[in-house]
This record gives C-alpha cells, sequence and structure tokens, in this order.
C-alpha cells in the first residue's frame, strides 16, 4: 500500500505550539539541538545540488500573491510558450556538467491537459536518459496523471504547501489548501517522491510559520524533499512590499524544519541571490543540505554556480554522492508508515 496523505485535517504529529517551543530557544541550543538531528541522518558536510528550469512561463490563471507568473499581474515576466525538447536537453546537460544531480522542471499551468502531459512526459523521459534525477512542478493533477508521469520515469512531483492552512486564503483564492493535498496523495498513490515545502518572508507571524512547518511534518509520510523559499518580492505583484524578513528567523525555520522532519533533505530555495554567505552558511549548520544552482530559478535571479563553489570550498562542503541520496530516501521510505 502506498503511503498516505492525512486528509481533510492534518493529524498533529507536531503540533503548532511545540513547534513554536523549538522556535523559541536560545539560537545557539537550537542550531546545536538542529545539528545534532542532522547527523543522526545524513552526511555531516554533503549538500545535494539540483537545477531548476521553467519550461512553461507565465500566463497561469492562478491568483498566488507572490508570483510574477500570474496572468493577474503586471510584471516583467514575459510569457513563453512549453520549451521544445532540444532547448530542455541543452540546459540539462549544462547542469549535469556543472554538478547538477536532480533536473527539476516547472510549468505555469494551473492543471495539464494530456497533451500537454505528453509533451512534458517526452522531456521527463530524455532528461532521464542523461542519467539525471527528474522532477516536475505542473500544478493540479487529476486522477491518472501522476500514474503517467510515474510511468515515463519521474522521480520527484513538486507540489508545495506554500503557508499554513490558516494563512492560506490570504495568499491564494483560486485553489483551496485541499486541492493541494489531493494532488499530494495522487502522487504518493502513483508512487512518486514528494517535493514539498512553502514560502516564508510574505509577512506572516511566526505562528504561521510555525503552522506551515506542522502542516509539512503531518503529511503521511513526511516530505523526502522540503524546499524552504524566502519570498523573491517581485513587483507588481501584491506582496512587492511585504516586510524583509529577518535573516535569523530564516536560519530558525530551517533548524525546526530540520528537527521535525529529520530524514527529509531541506532545500535552500528561492532568496538565496539575498542572502549574505554568513547567513547561508548559519542554514547549513542549521541542517539545510540541499541547493538550488544556476543562473535563476524559474523567473527569478539565482547565485552563479562558480560563487556557490567558492562557497562550498570556504565551508568545506562537498557535493552529495548519488549513492548517499538514494539510500537516505531508502530509509525514509522504511521508516514511514505504509
Amino acid at each position: 500500500m502506498h503511503a498516505r496523505v492525512r486528509h481533510e485535517t492534518l493529524a498533529p504529529v507536531w503540533p503548532v505550539q511545540a513547534i513554536l517551543d523549538l522556535f523559541a530557544l536560545p539560537f545557539n541550543d537550537l542550531l546545536l539541538r538542529a545539528q545534532t538531528v542532522h547527523r543522526a541522518h545524513h552526511p555531516a558536510n554533503a549538500v545535494q545540488q539540483s537545477s531548476l528550469l521553467s519550461i512553461k512561463t507565465g500566463a497561469c490563471p492562478e491568483d498566488c500573491a507572490y508570483c510574477p507568473q500570474s496572468s493577474r499581474y503586471h510584471t516583467e515576466v514575459e510569457p513563453a510558450p512549453l520549451m521544445p525538447l532540444e532547448q530542455v536537453l541543452a540546459a540539462a546537460r549544462k547542469a549535469r556538467d556543472a554538478g547538477a544531480q536532480r533536473f527539476c522542471m516547472g510549468a505555469a499551468w494551473r492543471s495539464p491537459t494530456e497533451r500537454q502531459l505528453d509533451q512534458v512526459i517526452e522531456h521527463v523521459q530524455a532528461v532521464k536518459s542523461l542519467g539525471l534525477e527528474t522532477c516536475v512542478t505542473l500544478g493540479m493533477l487529476k486522477d491518472g496523471q501522476a500514474e503517467r508521469l510515474k510511468a515515463a520515469g519521474l522521480d520527484y512531483y513538486n507540489h508545495n504547501l506554500d503557508t499554513a492552512p490558516e494563512h492560506y486564503g490570504e495568499i491564494i483564492r483560486t485553489r483551496t489548501f485541499q486541492d493541494r493535498l489531493d494532488t499530494l496523495r495522487r502522487v504518493r498513490d502513483a508512487g512518486l517522491k514528494v517535493c514539498c515545502g512553502g514560502i516564508v518572508g510574505m509577512g506572516e507571524s511566526r505562528e504561521i510559520r510555525a503552522g506551515l512547518i506542522a502542516a509539512l511534518a503531518s503529511l503521511d509520510p513526511y516530505p523526502e524533499s522540503v524546499p524552504i523559499n524566502q519570498l523573491v518580492k517581485a513587483p507588481g505583484t501584491p506582496l512587492a512590499d511585504a516586510p524583509d524578513l529577518d535573516p535569523i528567523e530564516f536560519v530558525r525555520t530551517i533548524a525546526v524544519t530540520r528537527i521535525v522532519m529529520p530524514r527529509a533533505v531541506v532545500r535552500l530555495s528561492a532568496g538565496r541571490e539575498n542572502m549574505h554567505d554568513s547567513t547561508q552558511a548559519l542554514c547549513f549548520m542549521a541542517g539545510a543540505n540541499s541547493i538550488f544552482h544556476g543562473e535563476r530559478l524559474l523567473t527569478t535571479p539565482n547565485p552563479q554556480a562558480q560563487a556557490d563553489a567558492r562557497l562550498f570550498e570556504r565551508l568545506g562542503l562537498v557535493p552529495m554522492p548519488d549513492d548517499t541520496v538514494s539510500a537516505t530516501l531508502e530509509t525514509h521510505a522504511a521508516a514511514s508508515p505504509a
């Protein structure tokens, strides 16, 4: 039997108050606990490197308040149709040669049609043939679509919760939190691995951040991959003037995520372009062990691969071996309820 998503109401594996208690720990105590948990489940200084490509950009009908790809907002993003296969393959080869272990493809759709899915499946199969792990994010999936992606060789499906259930309606109104859980259920039932995280720095309270982490930890099992994005404020979107999140609070968020989801690969995602190297170093100490690298994340800037290489060298970090990634995921699956 495939693992489940706890449905309708998320069982409080980690109650919000318990997560808030972690947030409230003295900073050094929190990092020590997070690093101890991290070393019990992962190589201490190994970081997985992934690459993300927008294969269909803009003109999205959703109203996500953070997203410059929404057709509802006037932003600098120029809509572009689905990228031709050869162009995607060229980007995948470049990412692989720069050290990427996973290649993620994002398409700005509410939900793919069967014809659109046919095209994405061709992309997945071609990228898989290069020896890369594959991940896609295509919006909501209908019955049977996750199974088709699994049969094509897809490894991961990304579908973020974005924020806590009680805050969700303040950020997105064109789909519900339950819609997201329904897609995650379809992904799990198809036997795909789950990449699911959220966005912080959208003007939310610490309690909302704790609620997001609680919701992620209550997925059954919790995601193998948890991307934590810091809002990249895009002119023209409703969150363009959101207050900056304190970097120490962001590091706390990484540490708490590591503690409550010990076997997950926790990824520094959007927002790294604006992070000082010292903040990133603290995030790695707090248990982050994956990054997106390359020039862009969908439509937002991202540190160049050379800058990442220099940072890795300064911190003594090394790329996570492929067999380590596989072993981590096998341990996660064995420890998760059926």
